[in-house]
């Protein structure tokens, strides 16, 4: 059977995808080697839904007529004031209830902490390819790899992304087993999450009537998987996704966004623009 492309006229019936998947997975060079190649159009396997994106590409989420007030968690002498502290727990089980997710500010992680975070895991994808080939890799029994989409293969579309991926507890990985250009703010960073989560999950227990200590327990503090993604420039926007619509497999995400915004949520059937969902870069 033929198909009708986005121009309205019709593809090869022979096209084989299983092919240009794996000849874009064999460059090692992820979606930042085809930006620098030069490319002007997506290879078909990063089109997303293309007429369905063509029709909405006016109707910007951002700008809906429904408005939500995200909720926004104070940590701010959280440890210290009691009566504080059950305002707080109280915010965040609602939040967790209600929402799946919150926003989280004065958390204890600078803004240069944060910037340096960004700059770093930037400076990593924009290094030369033959530097990122070394630890390309789809075998994810290995503590630092970095590809072009976990689930190329049987996604059925691939997201216009790059990742560099690194299990960084509940056994730190030796430093010079990470890449140089980011080594040090990794470490920095990830030990300072891993004290967040510990008191998000402190917090989240007794939303849930338990001790404090409940889900630290019970090890849901004990690991942390870093996802460093990467999107760059796309010549053609409309037709393909930075990350398509998903639910996160880990117990739960501490999330850091750049300033570029552009992340959405699903909220009570509806698709909203948000600029940072769970942490707001502020000392």
């Amino acid at each position: 059977m033929a198909e009708t492309s986005l121009e309205g006229g019709v593809q090869n019936s022979n096209y084989d995808r299983q092919k240009e998947l794996k000849a874009f997975d064999e460059t090692k060079a992820g979606v930042k080697g085809l930006v620098d190649s030069g490319l002007a159009k997506i290879p078909r396997i990063f089109i997303h839904e293309e007429f369905k994106l063509e029709r909405n590409k006016n109707q910007d989420p951002g700008n809906s007529k429904t408005s939500y007030q995200l909720p926004i968690i104070d940590l701010t002498g959280v440890s210290e004031d009691a009566s504080l502290r059950q305002k707080v727990v109280k915010k965040i089980g609602e939040g967790c209830q209600k929402w799946g997710f919150f926003q989280v500010v004065n958390h204890g992680i600078g803004v240069t902490t944060s910037d340096e975070m960004i700059d770093g895991i930037r400076k990593f994808h924009e290094q030369d390819s033959e530097v990122k080939k070394k630890i390309y890799s789809h075998d994810y029994t290995k503590v630092l790899h970095f590809n072009s989409n976990h689930d190329l293969y049987n996604a059925e579309v691939a997201n216009w992304r790059d990742t560099l991926t690194c299990v960084m507890a509940p056994r730190q990985p030796h430093p010079q087993d990470l890449p140089p250009v980011c080594r040090d703010i990794m470490l920095d960073y990830s030990n300072r999450v891993m004290k967040l989560g510990e008191t998000l999950c402190e917090l989240m227990s007794e939303a849930l009537g338990l001790k404090s200590s409940y889900l630290k327990d019970i090890g849901c503090a004990e690991g942390l998987f870093v996802l460093s993604h990467y999107y760059p420039v796309c010549p053609e926007p409309l037709l393909t996704l930075g990350t398509s619509s998903h639910t996160d497999s880990s117990f739960f995400t501490v999330l850091l966004q750049d300033q570029l915004g552009g992340l959405q949520v699903h909220h009570e059937n509806q698709c909203g623009l948000m600029l940072l969902l769970f942490m707001e870069l502020l000392s």
